[in-house]
This record gives structure tokens, C-alpha cells and sequence, in this order.
């Protein structure tokens, strides 16, 4: 692939049949993936270095994309990990005494393949109407062969030979390769750390373990395929420890290891706090369904409720998945330990759904009530986004120093039965 110009051609291809020409932006060639939408105004370089993004083609609502160039602080993973890029009107010039570069030129290093001058809010439109599909950008060889430009036909019949997401494991393509240690900032001199968490990465951006360090707590970030072993052999044998599952891209019903791992966790009744995918993975470790949404949840402007106070923040997300839980109600955790090969532990009590999306009532977050654990949809690292949601990262190291689980005032968890009724996105 090689850096494009503004005047090459490129074309964005729908499973559906849609079509929509603009001009090469990045690197040209072709690329496959899901094809969503972002609602975020600013933080586009966080989102293309999100490894959430894995394999999904990101359409910006944004109209003006790149005023602020590239820089090499806030990346979130070292690369970009989007497989594609759909902007309306990129900036002409960066300006911002950070930048280092210029997106497109960021883009074509590399070697993502991008489109612009296409009609974002129409094609976003499109999306939220039939919901999120398999799609492709070509340019340069990958539109034109023989100097004749390929025929559509052709090109949506190669992108409907491209993988669905659905089902799709994919934690263990961005997972580190090998572990690291986040040191706690900001204690005296030869003071012991706050507590000690093991970091599972699913995909995490490398601002989470830094809130936490922040907070004087010792992260130790291990690839997905770390076993329980291992996982405790990083954990003091006393002092306040848990285990933290980040955000990730792929199918959460696919991820049968990292879901084993966790109910071996919750069975020893270790402190263990989730962000996004691994929210997901709590309400199937908790034995919930989950279940694809038809557009997803992804920009940082979200409205949730935090039912067990009441308060609303606004949120940064990126998720095509959900978790099937009763929204009403305290539940107790399907999961019967004693039916599964695993074999251990007691079944694992009382659950409630402690945060919903405002928007369409998606569930947004799992507290149990007799286990230390919890999880949320979103990203309190809000990097890029609001910063409404650090308290949860306090309130992880509560539950670590108590080892018990999160409190929920009396008054909230009576009033959860008469919360908000759950409807599935269409």
C-alpha cells in the first residue's frame, strides 16, 4: 500500500449493496470489516489506537476530522487498530503545537485504508436504520485493475465473503504478548502500594492501568491467556489485591478461556472490577446471555445512570455487545456451578443490573451483592472523554481494602424493581 492524495478515487461498499464514492484518504488498497459509527467530537486519535476497534471500519459523525494532527502522547496501544476509516471533510492542515504529523500521513504509515468526501450523516443514518453490516473500502489496486475500475457486483460479493463479527474471538489478536507492571505514582519513598491488581488485557488502552497507578495501585498487565496460576502468583498472599478484565473487540460468547478464568476468580472470592467487553464477560461468567446490538454504543457523549446512587455521568463507550440481564429486579446469577465441568464453587448469589444506558435502557453495568465484584459498560478512563466516571476506580480499591462486596444503599436496591423496564436495540 502507498500514501494517497486527495483526488484518487475510493469507493465504500455495504453488504446491503450500498455504494458510497469519495477519495482516497491514508493508504490505498482494500480492507474488510464491520462497518459502525462514532458520535465522539474530539478524540479521534484515541479511538483509531482503541484495540476495541479491531477489525471494524469506524465512520466518523464528526464533519471536521484532523484539525489537530497526530502527536505521541495520546495514543492508547501502539498502533491503530481500526480497519478502516470514513471521514467527511478531513482537515486541510493540522494545527496544534502538539502534532507531530498529519492524520492522512499517520493513516498511510500505517497502512490503513481510509475514504473521505463521503456523506457521513446519511450513511450513518443508514446504519442506525438496518443496523451495523460487513463493508470494505478500495482504492488505488484494490479498485482499479488492468486501469479498468472493478464492478460493484464484484465488490460486494468480496465483502460478503468477509468474517461476521458475530462469534468472533478476538481478544488473543490484540492481547500483549507479554506482561508488564504498572508502578504506582505519587506514594512516598519506599511506601507499599495502595493494593495490587492483575490487569487481564482483552484489548486495554494504556490509560487504564495509569488511573489506577494514579491511585497507588500496582498493575500488573498479563496477556488474555494467563492462567489462574499465574494470576495468583502475582497477588500478594495479604494486603489488598483483585483482578481487573479491560475493554476488547470481538464476540463475548466466543471467549470460553478468559470466561473460565473468571469464574475461577469469583469462586476464590478475589476483588475483580470490568470495564466494557469485560462487563460482558462478568454477566456470562455470572451466567447471563449477551447479545449484539444493532448499531452499538460508541462515541463519549452517553448518558448513564448509576442506579445504586442515582446520579447520571456521561460516558465514553465502545461496544456492539450486551448483557441480557433482568433490569428490574434483583436476580440470582444463572450460572449452577454444579452442572458445569468446572466443577467448583457455589452458585454466585444475588445480582443487580446497577447501570442503564439512558438512551435505550441497555444494561450498563453488574454489581453482585454477595460477591466483591462489579462491572460497567464504558470507559472511566476517559481517554478520549468525559471524566464523570473515576469514581470507579475508587470505588475498586474500596472493594480490594473490604473484600466485600460493593455497598448498595438500602433505599436504591428497594427501588430497583420498580427502575426502568429493558428494551433490546433493534
Amino acid at each position: 500500500m502507498t500514501s494517497s492524495t486527495s483526488t484518487d478515487p475510493a469507493v465504500l461498499v455495504l453488504e446491503d449493496g450500498t455504494v458510497a464514492r469519495g477519495v482516497a484518504y491514508g493508504a490505498r488498497g482494500t480492507t474488510h470489516g464491520e462497518i459502525v459509527f462514532s458520535t465522539g467530537m474530539t478524540g479521534y486519535q484515541e479511538t483509531l489506537t482503541d484495540p476495541s476497534y479491531h477489525r471494524q471500519i469506524v465512520v466518523m459523525t464528526a464533519p471536521h476530522v484532523g484539525n489537530t494532527g497526530v502527536n505521541d502522547d495520546d495514543p492508547e496501544s501502539h498502533k491503530i487498530w481500526v480497519a478502516g476509516y470514513v471521514l467527511r471533510d478531513p482537515a486541510r492542515r493540522a494545527s496544534s503545537w502538539r502534532s507531530r504529523r498529519g492524520l492522512a500521513e499517520e493513516l498511510a504509515e500505517q497502512g490503513v485504508v481510509g475514504i473521505a468526501e463521503v456523506d457521513t450523516r446519511s450513511l450513518t443514518r443508514h446504519l442506525r436504520e438496518l443496523g451495523v453490516m460487513r463493508a470494505g473500502i478500495f482504492s488505488g489496486d484494490g479498485l482499479v485493475r488492468d486501469g479498468v475500475e472493478r464492478d460493484v457486483a464484484d465488490l460486494v460479493e468480496e465483502v460478503r465473503g468477509a468474517p461476521l463479527m458475530a462469534g468472533a474471538d478476538l481478544a488473543r489478536e490484540v492481547t500483549t504478548a507479554e506482561a508488564y507492571t504498572v508502578e504506582p505514582r505519587g506514594l512516598p519513598a519506599g511506601a507499599d502500594p495502595v493494593a495490587t491488581v492483575v490487569a487481564v488485557d482483552l484489548g486495554i488502552k494504556s490509560m487504564t492501568p495509569v488511573r489506577l497507578a494514579e491511585r497507588g495501585v500496582r498493575v500488573h498487565v498479563v496477556p488474555q491467556s494467563t492462567s489462574l496460576a499465574e494470576v495468583e502468583a502475582l497477588l500478594p498472599a495479604d494486603g489488598p489485591c483483585g483482578v481487573f478484565y479491560s475493554n476488547g473487540p470481538g464476540d463475548p460468547s466466543a471467549a470460553t478461556a478468559e470466561i473460565d478464568l473468571l469464574r475461577q476468580v469469583l469462586d476464590r472470592r478475589i476483588p475483580f472490577f470490568g470495564i466494557c467487553f469485560g462487563n460482558q464477560l462478568l454477566g456470562r461468567a455470572l451466567g447471563y446471555g449477551t447479545y449484539k446490538l444493532g448499531y452499538g454504543h460508541r462515541g463519549i457523549n452517553q448518558p448513564v445512570m448509576d442506579r445504586t446512587t442515582g446520579k447520571v455521568e456521561v460516558t465514553a463507550q465502545n461496544h456492539g455487545f450486551a448483557v441480557d440481564a433482568p433490569v428490574d429486579a434483583v436476580s440470582t446469577a444463572p450460572y449452577d456451578a454444579e452442572r458445569d465441568d468446572h466443577g467448583a464453587g457455589a452458585p454466585y448469589g444475588r445480582v443487580i443490573v446497577s447501570h442503564v444506558g439512558l438512551n435505550d435502557q441497555v444494561v450498563e453495568g453488574l454489581t453482585a451483592l454477595d460477591l466483591p465484584a462489579f462491572s460497567v459498560q464504558y470507559h472511566p478512563e476517559a481517554a478520549a472523554g468525559p471524566h464523570d466516571s473515576a469514581y470507579l476506580f475508587d470505588r475498586f480499591v474500596d472493594l480490594m481494602t473490604t473484600r466485600e462486596p460493593v455497598t448498595v444503599p438500602p433505599a436504591a436496591l428497594a427501588a430497583l424493581a420498580g427502575g426502568p423496564t429493558g428494551e433490546k436495540e433493534n
